[in-house]
């Protein structure tokens, strides 16, 4: 309900705090073209995302202020202080910004407003105060286009340093790699001189084609070798030197290693002795040695290569440059791509704790921009415990939400620094180490993008960061309250 009523008087204008510096004429200007409107109260005085039509100064009565989060409004203030504005107080930009109500008005108890409308408003403001209009839309548009380049740089710092922690990983496995074709090759040209020594005529042929047969089943063993413990190792090494030596062979110690490493024990190579005769026992013991040797190193190869494999994929899985912007993914895949980014980059002893709700659906979402938030979360989280601690991941529903939890044993968020953990460009790290923007874009890609929230619980030595997601494709929703701490 609303009514109209004749509008104020200069003087009446003037005992607005807003209005208290105008001359005269400037009052009498906007006595002119204002009007007093009256609400009552639990009515709506203006709706979030509506045309920003009128400017609202209160004259009497109290209001709350409120902003859509995910849908509900949650009250930000509740004021009766004479002289408190709201409505279109961006109408001075023009049409350089959308001109709707960042925020909902709504008359608690009845309440009467100085309305001016937009137009109008905007007209004073230009004319009257051309200078601070100036440096006010200097300072909001050149405060948009920082957060944008400065949110670039922020991207490109941490693509960047998980870029030398994947360079890290990939280094391992390429290098052993190397490695291990290197030695490779050694070994097959030994296994070449070797069965030449044993194919030169002194054995018949079922004596080598059962010494062939006898490397096949080496192979075998090689692809089901047990795992020994460092001590069941040890016992098997020196049970097989010893037999090595009381038959003669040379170099028992460092043939020893390598045929246990395979699988085989001195029952197996008394096999070797009776198929070929203790005359070659030792150039067939080196021989098959060679080939346990040469699987071995392949086996390395194909694990490092896999190895290589799965960072490539994760990389993929990370950037999401082979996908289309937006469809339905699996929450955890995207955790563990980004996880995988981070492995150079998280200390020995800090623990990493997958708690996973693998029955969760998928849901649909910008991928990359969602690793963003994961990669923005952790880094947060790593830094707050420094070399150690314990990271945990959680995933899990809330109602008709999914939810994803990134946890740290860090101290925890101070009381006078937890209110303004998602403005822009603040940061309680080094100059220069951060720029304070992580969280506001997390923010931003979690509610504005996602129609999610971003919610945060902390104390000494728990902190817990927790993203909400809708598991059905929501509306559009651009105009979102700040997150709730």
């Amino acid at each position: 309900m609303s009514t109209d009523s004749d509008g104020l008087t200069p003087a009446q204008l003037r005992t607005l705090f807003l209005f208290e510096s105008l001359d005269d004429g400037q009052l009498a200007w906007l006595a002119e073209r204002g009007r007093v409107e009256q609400r009552a109260g639990g009515t709506l005085v203006y709706g979030e995302g509506e045309p920003a039509t009128c400017f609202f100064v209160l004259l009497r009565g109290a209001v709350a202020l409120s902003r859509q989060v995910r849908g509900d409004d949650v009250e930000v203030s509740r004021t009766e202080q004479r002289g408190v504005y709201g409505g279109a107080v961006q109408a001075y930009l023009g049409d350089q910004v959308d001109q709707i109500y960042r925020n909902s008005l709504r008359a608690v108890t009845d309440a009467d407003f100085f309305v001016l409308p937009a137009e109008d408003f905007a007209e004073a403001l230009r004319s009257w105060f051309p200078m601070p209009m100036h440096l006010l839309e200097g300072l909001f548009f050149g405060m948009r286009d920082s957060q944008a380049i400065v949110g670039e740089r922020e991207r490109l710092l941490a693509l960047g340093s998980l870029s030398a922690g994947l360079t890290h990983e990939l280094n391992n496995p390429a290098a052993a790699a190397v490695r291990a074709t290197s030695v490779l090759r050694d070994r097959v040209a030994g296994m070449r001189h070797k069965l030449a020594m044993i194919a030169d005529g002194r054995l018949d042929g079922s004596a080598l084609h059962g010494l062939v047969a006898l490397q096949e089943e080496a192979v075998a063993r090689v692809a089901t070798a047990p795992k020994l413990t460092p001590m069941a190792t040890a016992d098997a090494e020196d049970a097989l030197t010893d037999w090595l030596e009381e038959h003669g062979v040379d170099g028992a110690w460092d043939l020893a290693p390598i045929l246990v490493g395979g699988g085989l024990d001195a029952a197996w190579l008394a096999q070797v002795k009776a198929a070929v005769g203790a005359a070659d026992l030792e150039a067939a013991v080196r021989w098959l040695t060679y080939t346990v040797d040469t699987e071995l190193l392949m086996r390395e190869i194909g694990d490092a290569v896999t190895r290589i494999s799965g960072l490539v994929g994760a990389a993929k899985q990370y950037s999401q440059l082979d996908r289309a912007p937006h469809r339905v993914v699996d929450v955890h895949d995207l955790l563990d791509a980004t996880l995988v980014m981070f492995k150079g980059k998280i200390p020995a002893e800090v623990k990493l704790v997958r708690e996973y709700d693998r029955s969760l659906p998928p849901v649909p979402a910008y991928a990359a921009e969602l690793n963003q938030v994961w990669t923005n979360l952790i880094d947060n989280a790593l830094g707050a415990m420094g070399e150690k601690g314990v990271l945990t991941v959680r995933t899990g529903r809330a109602g008709d939400l999914l939810a994803v939890e990134i946890t740290d044993t860090g101290p925890g968020i101070p009381p006078e620094v937890r209110p303004r953990i998602f403005e822009p460009f603040f940061t309680t790290k080094p100059v220069g180490a951060g720029t304070g923007l992580g969280l506001d874009i997390s923010y931003r890609i979690v509610v504005h993008k996602h129609h999610g929230d971003i919610r945060v619980e902390t104390e000494p030595g728990r902190t817990t960061f927790r993203v909400l997601l809708p598991i059905a494709e929501g509306p559009p929703d651009e105009h979102r309250d700040a997150p709730t701490t």
